[in-house]
C-alpha cells in the first residue's frame, strides 16, 4: 500500500482555509455550514468537541470556528451578510 493510498479521500488537501465565522453554539454552527453547503462551499469547523463535552461557554472557551476555501471567502462573508438580521 502506497503512501497515497493511505491518505483520506475525502480531506481536504492542500486547502488554505480562512474563517469565516465564530458561533457560540453545535446547533447555530451547524445550521451555518449545511447553509453554505448548499451553496456550493465547503466548510469546516473547529472546536465543536469541547462543546459536546462541557455544554457551556466561557471567555472564548467552548466557540465554534467556520472555515471555508480561501477562494471561497468572500462569496461566504455575502451570503451570511445577506441572512443576518
Amino acid at each position: 500500500m502506497t503512501e497515497q493510498d493511505t491518505k483520506d479521500k475525502n480531506a481536504p488537501q492542500n486547502l488554505d482555509l480562512k474563517e469565516v465565522k465564530r458561533v457560540w453554539g453545535p446547533v447555530e454552527a451547524e445550521v451555518i455550514k449545511n447553509f453554505l453547503e448548499s451553496e456550493g462551499i465547503p466548510c469546516f469547523s473547529k472546536g465543536l468537541m469541547l462543546q459536546t463535552l462541557y455544554p457551556f461557554s466561557a471567555d472564548g472557551l467552548g466557540e465554534i470556528r467556520i472555515f471555508v476555501p480561501e477562494k471561497d471567502y468572500e462569496t461566504a462573508k455575502k451570503l451570511l451578510e445577506s441572512c443576518e438580521p
